[in-house]
């Protein structure tokens, strides 16, 4: 979801059942029930639409969006839910990873990429972005357009936008979806998404729909809806002005030595390929790395016993769409397979902890009491909370890969159980 607020773990996509018509009164009522909309306007939310109004008016938008699209939006009372929504069980690396690069999404990728070839060899000449990448992101985004979102786009953003806690982020958001609406000649009732208001094939928030969106199909009209080109042409402008390196991959899986020093597989600690061989890593198959100098950073995203990966200037332009490592893993890795790469082996997982918000802020105060500097004890796995734990490994006699495995668990006096 590209430009919207960042989430880390996974939240399922919500499947109201949306009315078809407002008709009586007592019609309205059950459709409002079902759908999560607000019967009664919650307070201050028509003040609110009343200082949009004059925000649109101040941006210049047309009088028929100013007096008819801004006062007929709706309160979603759904978004709210979900936006305070906190997951409290976290998926582990390999439940992540198994959900979304399944075999199923792999033949997928592979047919549309072989449906698409032409004009994706046209993107990758004009924007440098291999296909299969941009495909990738397309089927982690919406499964391949097979789900945009049902969520009303404006209705969503006004909520949100009238919300206090992001308040300032989403009326811009707003806004720039109603400039939208007049310059791309969309349609109100097709403009649905996430509940945050991420929109169309590759899920653009409204602010990067404006600065990134590009008409792939030549009809004068950008529609990340409507429009796979479209789609597929604005993701590869997106990621070639995040700074993707032409020629270059996103990284590989890698095979670490026995004797591997874990406390140096950090995303922040680039260093230069050979470095890294001369270390003793191998890829994948057990050949040799290339004597390159390309800057690297090892990243383990379920600690020192579940898979190892080198990954290259291009992962971060991936981080840029999503900041979560894993999803930054499986575009590549997903990537790779549609390009014909095989998969990881089942051997690669080991079994991790179940972790959960509350075992977390646990384990956050365990190290602040010890005198490691993590911070709020908030549940979250952070850059403070894998440094503390690094720390604490090492004085420990532990692995110090800064991931929270049973024996750091143990160590500080906490039970978790294994997948």
């Amino acid at each position: 979801m590209l430009g919207k607020i960042v989430v880390l773990y996974f939240i399922p996509l919500d499947h109201p059942v949306m009315c078809m018509m407002r008709l009586l009164p007592s019609i309205m009522l059950a459709c409002l029930s079902v759908t999560g909309v607000a019967l009664a306007d919650q307070p201050g939310f028509s003040e609110c639409l009343g200082r949009i109004q004059v925000l649109a008016r101040q941006q210049n938008l047309p009088e028929w969006v100013v007096q008819e699209v801004v006062p007929a939006l709706e309160q979603q009372t759904r978004v709210i839910e979900l936006d305070r929504k906190q997951p409290e069980f976290i998926q582990t690396f390999e439940q992540y990873f198994k959900a979304r690069v399944t075999e199923q999404r792999v033949e997928r990728g592979r047919q549309l990429f072989a449906e698409h070839r032409d004009f994706l060899a046209t993107l990758t000449r004009q924007y440098g972005i291999p296909g299969q990448y941009l495909v990738a992101f397309w089927g982690l985004e919406t499964n391949f357009g097979g789900y945009l979102g049902k969520m009303p786009t404006l209705d969503s953003l006004a909520t949100l936008a009238c919300d206090e806690r992001r308040s300032q982020f989403f009326t811009e958001e707003l806004l720039t979806a109603l400039q939208l609406l007049v310059r791309e000649k969309l349609s109100v009732q097709n403009m649905r998404g996430s509940w945050a208001g991420a929109m169309g094939h590759v899920q653009f928030m409204p602010t990067t729909y404006r600065q990134y969106a590009v008409d792939g199909d030549g009809d004068g009209i950008v529609d990340l809806w409507q429009s796979t080109r479209d789609a597929l042409a604005s993701a590869a402008n997106y990621l070639s002005k995040s700074g993707w390196k032409t020629g270059e991959r996103w990284g590989r899986q890698v095979l670490l030595p026995e004797n591997f020093p874990y406390s140096e597989a950090e995303l922040g600690n680039q260093q230069p390929l050979t470095y890294w061989r001369k270390l003793g890593l191998l890829r994948a198959d057990g050949t040799g790395l290339p004597a390159l100098p390309l800057k690297t950073s090892i990243v383990l995203p379920a600690g020192h016993t579940g898979p190892a990966f080198a990954v290259y200037p291009n992962f971060n332009v991936i981080l840029r769409w999503n900041r979560s490592q894993s999803y930054a893993i499986a575009v590549g890795r997903l990537a790779d397979r549609i390009a014909g790469g095989q998969g990881m082996a089942e051997s690669v997982f080991k079994p991790t902890p179940v972790l959960n918000r509350s075992l977390i802020a646990q384990l956050q105060s365990s190290l602040n009491e010890q005198g490691y500097a993590v911070g709020e004890a908030d549940g979250i796995i952070g850059p403070a909370t894998r440094a503390a734990l690094r720390d604490y490994q090492t004085r420990q006699g532990l692995v110090a890969d800064g991931f929270p495995d049973l024996s750091t668990l143990s160590a500080l006096g906490l039970h978790g159980q294994s997948q």
